[in-house]
Formats: C-alpha cells, sequence, structure tokens
C-alpha cells in the first residue's frame, strides 16, 4: 500500500477485513460484522514509499558513527491471523500505512506516519473489537498529536478504556476484555505502548530489542502494584481471575476496577527508540506468539523467511505456521513491518587478526634449510 491515498486496514475478531475510507474508523457494533464466521486474512502493503523526515523528539539510542544521520524508513507491513485450536477466534490487528490519510490528522510532518496494532480479547470479542477501532481515533483526535506522543497514547488507552466502560452499562453483552499494544512510526521514531501480554520486538542488525515488557501477574513490579491498588495475586492469577496485570475492559469483574481505579490497570507502558539504518524490522503479536517463541528467536526465524521472500505478508503467515507447528494453543496474530526496500543482509563476523611468530630454534631450522639450498 502506497503511503499516499492508503486506506487503514481492520482484521477483526471474526477474521473479516474493513476498510474504512472517511477517515474514521468502521462501527466496531454492526452486527453483521461481529457475527460473521472466521476466516483467514491477508493484509498486504507492497509498494514502498520513501518520504520526508519528521521532527518528533523521542529518546534515541547511540548506533554507529553516523547516528546523527537522520534515517528515514521506508515502511512496508503485513499481517496474518488464525484461529488456532481454540473454537472462537478473538485477536484483532489493525495496519494504517499513512496516520493522515487513513484518521483525518491534520497537524503530522510529511515524513511516515503509521499505526499498527494488536489485541487479544478475553471473555469474548467485543472489547478487542471496540479498543481496535477506537484507539487510534483517540490518538488522532488528540490536538497534542503527535508533539507530545507518550502522554497521547496513555491518554488513548484511558479513553478507550472508559468509553467501553461506558458502552458496556448500556449493553451488558459487550462484557469482556482486551490486551492492546500500538505501535507508532512518525518519522524515524519509533513509539509503543503496551497494556497486556502482547509483545514488541525490533530486529536491530540481527539483534531482538524488546520493545514492551509483558504484564503478568507474577512479575514483581506488577505484583506491588496490584497489592498497593488493593488486590492480590492467587496461583498467578490477577484476583484468581485473569492472567494479565494490565487490560483493557473487564469492568464486570468484581474487585478489578472502579471509579478510583483498581488492581488491573488500563494505563500502557510507553518505550521509544530512534530508529537508524541498522534496524530491520517490528514483530508485533499477540501471546499466542510468544508462547513459543522467545523474542530472539522470533527474530532469528523472521529474519531467515525474510532473506528468503522479502514479503512482509508472507513472513507474518510464516510466523503464524509455525507458531501452530509448534502447538500453540492460542489464538494467533502477528505484524511485521519492515524498515527498508531490501531484504536482511547476511550478517558475517568479522575475523581477528591472528598473530604469528617463530621460535628461536624455528629460524634456526630455517636457516639450515635454507644454507643446504645453496651447497
Amino acid at each position: 500500500m502506497s503511503m499516499e491515498g492508503s486506506k487503514i486496514d481492520v482484521k477483526g475478531s471474526n477474521g473479516s477485513s474493513t476498510t474504512a475510507t472517511d477517515g474514521r474508523p468502521p462501527n466496531p457494533f454492526a452486527r453483521n460484522c461481529l457475527n460473521a464466521s472466521f476466516k483467514k486474512s491477508l493484509v498486504r502493503h507492497p509498494s514502498p514509499v520513501k518520504t520526508n523526515t519528521s521532527e518528533i523528539s523521542v529518546e534515541p539510542k547511540a548506533c554507529g558513527d553516523d547516528q546523527d544521520i537522520e534515517f528515514v524508513p521506508i515502511l512496508r507491513s503485513g499481517a496474518w491471523a488464525d484461529i488456532g485450536f481454540r473454537s472462537s477466534m478473538e485477536d484483532v490487528y489493525v495496519c494504517a500505512d499513512n496516520i493522515m490519510h487513513d484518521y483525518g490528522v491534520k497537524n503530522c510532518d510529511s515524513g511516515p506516519s503509521a499505526f499498527y496494532g494488536v489485541f487479544d480479547g478475553h471473555g469474548g470479542k467485543h472489547a478487542a473489537d471496540f479498543a481496535c477501532h477506537h484507539l487510534p481515533r483517540f490518538i488522532a483526535e488528540d490536538e497534542d498529536f503527535p508533539a507530545e506522543v507518550e502522554r497521547v497514547l496513555t491518554s488513548a488507552f484511558l479513553q478507550t478504556d472508559n468509553a467501553f466502560a461506558k458502552a458496556c452499562s448500556v449493553d451488558a453483552a459487550l462484557d469482556s476484555g482486551t490486551t492492546a499494544l500500538a505501535a507508532l512510526v512518525l518519522g524515524s521514531s519509533l513509539v509503543v505502548a503496551n497494556a497486556g501480554d502482547c509483545r514488541a520486538v525490533l530486529c536491530r542488525r540481527g539483534k531482538a530489542i524488546e520493545m514492551s515488557r509483558d504484564h503478568k501477574p507474577i512479575c514483581l513490579k506488577e505484583r506491588r502494584r496490584i497489592e498497593a491498588s488493593g488486590g492480590y495475586v492467587y496461583d498467578g492469577y490477577l484476583n484468581g481471575q485473569i492472567n494479565v496485570a494490565r487490560a483493557l475492559g473487564d469492568w464486570h469483574m468484581d474487585g478489578l476496577k472502579g471509579s478510583n481505579g483498581g488492581p488491573l490497570s488500563s494505563e500502557p507502558e510507553v518505550m521509544s527508540t530512534k530508529l537508524t539504518k541498522e534496524d530491520e524490522f517490528l514483530i508485533i503479536g499477540c501471546d499466542g506468539i510468544w508462547d513459543v517463541f522467545m523474542s530472539q528467536n522470533a527474530v532469528d526465524f523472521a529474519r531467515r523467511k525474510l532473506q528468503e521472500h522479502n514479503d512482509p505478508v508472507m513472513c507474518s503467515k510464516d510466523l503464524v505456521d509455525e507458531a501452530l507447528k509448534r502447538k500453540s494453543g492460542d489464538n494467533l496474530a502477528a505484524v511485521v513491518v519492515c524498515f527498508q526496500p531490501q531484504p536482511p543482509p547476511n550478517l558475517i563476523a568479522p575475523r581477528g587478526r591472528v598473530q604469528r611468530s617463530i621460535s628461536a630454534e624455528g629460524l634456526k631450522e630455517l636457516q639450515g634449510f635454507l644454507d643446504s639450498l645453496g651447497n
């Protein structure tokens, strides 16, 4: 998909692909959408277009002697999802290669401005659908976007959660929850916000750089926050009910959320980095992928596949298919975003200089040999 005149591609939990052409997300409560049967889907964005850089300022990571030279990513993205061994599909993803066009943002610079997200529903699919359609809208409509992107991302997560609470108060059939991970590419900046156990992993010259942290109740930081909020962890579950420490929705579950907060937080953790020429691609996926892939293992696998075919759609499918072979027991959704038009290069470890020397005895033997030649 080209950066100019692009359309937003949304993969709902029903497996269909929804396209919005008016800059607004489609209605997540359309019954014909929510009740459709699941199908595998393909989202392809094959036409890379290089654009100017953005002036968004995020914390850079030093990388090489030319780190001051702004790198302009050429975005190519693809996604794939599969119901796996579950009886229903609750994973959702969205790929928007052009925020300015897709959501009507007017104050972005002319550089790359893309939004990618994955949402893993639980207790039903409605929260995942709702977040998929509304989270990007809250980001785009914030007057401080993109100047204060990290604050805007956090605010959008909280607004989405509160809006879903209101929707559930009107229609109790919507009661459910979802984890959420959003990745923004703004110029040469990558910003990731995560609430739950979806994960984003950046490939930097073959090395896996985790751009999110899994929010499990057993993690020490999350456990302390949970207990400080009046909750507890039992057998790895928050209040004995849910196996994530942060999520959107779940307002119907006793003791997890309230008007004054609660142990289940919807506030995301935000990580950012400055992309460089050594950054090759980003993988974001729901926990069904990470149940059977370590971060470096996924990067190594995806890198090999991209070297074979250089297609982010096929790479996303390769990750999902491999997760199925490894017996992942969950729904599966993966998004791969490439930052360069060429496939990842082969990495050749530099050969160290070998110091060679000859002993005095060896020199004597060599001299004797040369003398014998003269005779």
